[in-house]
């Protein structure tokens, strides 16, 4: 979506967009689930827990850090991630209420 578009669309709806974007790759959503179920920092150890490349792995990391989702502590020569809270409360509220605020879909389509 070109930038001079995005005028088209309601505040929410591109804030929605823009997260739905940055959990958008199977990756992530991993990264998220092993971060959430794990419910503390993670060092290093998502490599061999997701079968990824170190490279690999860094950029969506990189990618979940800039949606601002999770945080990043350096330890040594690693680096620690956790969870946001509070950036992952407000996408649990944009996506719940998306959903909410839409009619329910009957079987009368194609």
């Amino acid at each position: 979506m070109g930038a001079t578009k995005t005028d088209l669309f309601s505040k929410q709806d591109n804030e929605l967009a823009v997260m739905a974007k940055a959990i958008a790759h199977p990756a992530r959503i991993a990264i998220l689930r092993k971060l959430t179920l794990t419910n503390a920092c993670i060092c290093g150890d998502l490599v061999e827990e997701l079968g990824l490349a170190q490279p690999t792995i860094s950029q969506h990391l990189k990618e979940l850090k800039n949606a601002g989702l999770i945080r990043g502590t350096v330890e040594g020569a690693s680096v620690c991630y956790c969870i946001n809270p509070s950036v992952w409360e407000q996408y649990k509220v944009y996506f719940s209420s998306f959903f909410a605020d839409l009619p329910a879909i009957g079987n009368s389509c194609c």
